[in-house]
């Protein structure tokens, strides 16, 4: 094998002058069009020759392809990352990353990859060989491996914790084990089998509403609290749509993302990607497992510091089996409704108000590992899509009867129908005629909240036309961010700032507007992080289009000094501590000229609250470590303001 290497040394050396000859060009060809985007005149004249002077600019209040359009796949000239894709949705990103030509061999599902086919037969030995070796170790380590997760119950951030770590839970005591009734005794029902009581109610009950119980709740509750000064206590209206929502998402915690607790994820194997296939292997141990997340990912500390941040409004994601699961599923069931719950009761204890956001529905609307099953969509489309259509209808029935209850009208404000419906796959009217059926649902049951739903990743131009006749006070949900656009992740640190306030600002205010867009508009989800660098971001497994290892046929990388060969994730994923002063200061300018645009809205949901590591991705972090504002409302930028330099002061383009 080595000597067949030698052989092709001067021609790999010859392919990979290539490579980078065409990597160089390519990211030109992303700069290129990211100024023609918007990316302002800073940015433009960055690019230096590679804009020809005099060229025309994007014009003010014109649409920008940016953020969720490019996150999902909606422009039709840059590459894009489907965030958690998988299955049929991550096909139009392999076809569209060049490395897939749409077709299969022998009528099979298998991938006919172009590049495969292009190597040379002497090459495809090599690889051959090398495949062979990598198979043989591919069997041998996982056995290691999962040997040893039996012997520690999983990874050790999801192992059951010793004693001394477990919760007192010492609002059990005086509780008698004889007052559970004996057929409920050792069910979900049982306060005993908890793993954390910590602020639940631990009378027992069977009470439902809505076929849920109201297991952990007091029977009277105060709805006199205020986030602060600036924001009505909860039994006062809030006034939506002349004072912003400035909101934080709990991603993570009761629907299991892997870059946020990579640790659920890293002591297993690659095929081990999502929530679905973390509890199918986790077997006996997952409901213990599962809750000790639930309890000690977030606490009600977290919500006082919410609080203490200055933000006045959180997008909780729960998914379907807190309700309910069906036959076949692995997922733990129902113990996430208990969290939820409490979760909401602390949010009244700090005068913090409520968006529900459904985030994983039956058989998944959109594929990817955050619906919980990474891979194709079986809603509404697909050989169960009705019959999980049906089932998604019937889970809002039970929800929006719970939540119409009055201990809810003051503090669920905003009440989301699915997450990230990939519309770019499914058929758009049978997406819109579920939304307006399962709104109505919602709102014949009694729920006063504001109805949200999520764009699909479709263009926001096609919003201006499209379901204006929708049911009474709902919200469209877009989700924006730059990182996962490799025309937008290539832009200097002045550029990035540029382009926000240059186009997104008036993108949003448009698409908020019932004359020139489709009207009341959150922005659900955005992000201060400029790399894709965070562990698992891409998914398990995936590479990062910053180095340029994102995509396995290409080693293009993106970030801004490419050219120069300093494209590193080491940088990125540096320890807060380790941030310079400059670095920070273009963090927080960043972030504030997205909550800017999205003011200029109905506000926003930043994406998200805590992580284990990825820093730029936790406002908590950042708001710890001096890179958010200490208040929420009270930044110290603003689109209109000048955008420094950062160069001048300093900052390296590579971090």
């Amino acid at each position: 094998m080595a000597r067949l290497a030698s052989e092709h040394e001067e021609d790999d050396r010859r392919e990979r002058s290539r490579d980078e000859d065409e990597a160089r060009r390519e990211r030109r060809r992303q700069k290129k069009k990211a100024a023609l985007a918007g990316a302002g005149v800073a940015a433009a004249a960055a690019l230096g020759a590679d804009i020809a002077e005099g060229r025309p600019r994007h014009k003010s209040g014109a649409r920008v392809v940016s953020g969720a359009y490019l996150e999902e796949g909606r422009s039709p000239e840059m590459k894009m990352r489907r965030r958690g894709g998988g299955g049929s949705a991550m096909e139009e990103d392999w076809k569209q990353e060049g490395s897939w030509d749409g077709s299969y061999e022998n009528g099979n599902q298998t991938p006919k990859w172009k590049f495969w086919a292009s190597w040379s037969k002497k090459k495809r030995l090599i690889v051959g060989s090398i495949v062979g070796i990598v198979l043989v170790l591919a069997i041998v380590i996982p056995i290691a491996v999962l040997e040893a997760n039996k012997n520690k119950g999983g990874s050790d951030s999801s192992s059951s914790s010793s004693s001394s770590d477990s919760p007192s839970n010492s609002n059990l005591n005086g509780i008698s084990r004889d007052s559970i009734p004996s057929w409920a005794q050792g069910t979900y029902l049982d306060p005993f089998t908890w793993y954390d009581t910590e602020g639940f109610n631990v009378t027992f009950t069977n009470e439902t509403v809505g076929g849920l119980y109201i297991m952990g709740l007091n029977s009277s509750w105060d709805d006199s609290a205020r986030p602060n000064a600036n924001v009505p206590p909860l039994n006062q209206k809030f006034p939506y749509g002349s004072q912003p929502i400035r909101g934080v998402n709990l991603g993570g915690w009761l629907s299991i993302e892997p870059f946020i607790t990579p640790s659920l994820f890293s002591g297993y194997s690659s095929s081990v990607i999502d929530e679905w296939t973390l509890t199918e292997k986790l077997g006996s141990s997952a409901a213990t497992t599962i809750e000790k997340h639930y309890a000690e990912f977030l606490s009600e500390s977290d919500f006082a510091e919410i609080k203490e941040a200055g933000l006045d409004h959180v997008r909780i994601q729960y998914s379907y089996w807190a309700v309910t699961t069906y036959d076949g599923d692995p997922y733990v069931a129902k113990i996430s409704w208990r969290y939820l719950l409490r979760a909401i009761e602390y949010c009244r204890k700090y005068g913090i108000r409520v968006k529900l956001d459904l985030h994983g529905l039956p058989g998944s609307q959109n594929g990817w590992n955050h619906s919980g099953h990474q891979g194709s969509i079986d809603w509404i489309d697909g050989t169960n899509g009705t019959l999980n259509r049906k089932r998604s209808l019937e889970i809002h029935d039970q929800l929006s009867q719970f939540f119409a209850q009055d201990r809810y009208k003051n503090i669920v404000t905003i009440y989301g129908l699915a997450n990230e419906p990939l519309m770019l796959s499914l058929p758009t009217e049978k997406v819109l005629n579920w939304t307006r059926e399962a709104a109505e649902l919602v709102r014949s049951n009694g729920v006063d909240a504001t109805i949200a739903f999520h764009d699909g990743f479709l263009n926001l131009d096609k919003w201006d036309s499209m379901f204006k006749d929708h049911p009474d006070n709902m919200y469209l949900d877009t989700h924006q961010y730059t990182t996962f656009n490799t025309g937008e992740i290539v832009l200097n640190h002045t550029a990035k700032v540029e382009i926000i306030c240059n186009s997104w600002y008036s993108m949003i205010q448009e698409i908020n507007s019932t004359s020139s867009g489709w009207g009341p508009t959150i922005c659900g989800e955005w992000s201060q992080a400029d790399t894709d660098c965070a562990t698992y971001l891409n998914n398990v497994g995936r590479g990062t289009r910053w180095e340029g290892s994102y995509d396995t046929s290409s080693s293009t990388a993106y970030c801004p000094t490419a050219d120069a060969g300093t494209c590193s994730c080491s940088s990125a994923n540096a320890d807060v501590a380790d941030y310079s002063t400059e670095y920070k200061k273009w963090l927080q300018t960043y972030a504030e000229a997205q909550m800017s645009a999205f003011e200029t809205a109905q506000g926003w949901f930043y994406w998200t609250w805590r992580t284990e590591s990825a820093a730029q991705w936790s406002y908590r972090t950042a708001w710890k470590n001096g890179f958010m504002p200490s208040k929420a409302y009270s930044p110290s930028f603003k689109c209109g303001d000048t955008v420094p330099d950062f160069s001048s002061l300093g900052l390296a383009e590579y971090y």
